[in-house]
């Protein structure tokens, strides 16, 4: 099992700045993808961004030049750094890991936190 817990998110203005950190514990493999997806009101959750262990990363199209993901394998941690944060930005961000045991994939999820983008 891997336990994930998230920190970060709140209110911003449009054009301003926000960090999002989760923390990983449990059985971690050396395989693992961490990253966050995001949910708004009505809409299916997305990926936002990604980053292997290996420091290969991924990004949406809608974050990229404008959200960094970095990760701490060593501390198991990922960041989020949103930067030019616009209204459309605002959702539940959710921090996921997922690692493959054999040839089953097992997805871990944190409890989801807020970021509205307002002004």
């Amino acid at each position: 099992q891997v336990q994930l817990v998230e920190s970060g998110g709140g209110l911003v203005q449009p054009g301003g700045s926000l960090r999002l950190s989760c923390a990983a514990s449990g059985n971690i493999f050396r395989n693992s993808v961490m990253g966050w997806f995001r949910q708004a009101p009505g809409k299916q959750r997305e990926l936002v961004a990604s980053i292997g262990s290996g420091g290969t990363t991924n990004y949406a199209d809608s974050v990229k030049g404008r959200f960094t993901i970095s990760r701490d394998g060593a501390k198991n941690t990922v960041s989020l750094h949103m930067n030019s944060l616009n209204p459309e930005d605002t959702a539940v961000y959710y921090c996921n890991l997922w690692q493959f045991s054999g040839y089953r994939r097992d997805d871990y999820w944190g409890q989801g936190t807020q970021v509205t983008v307002s002004s």
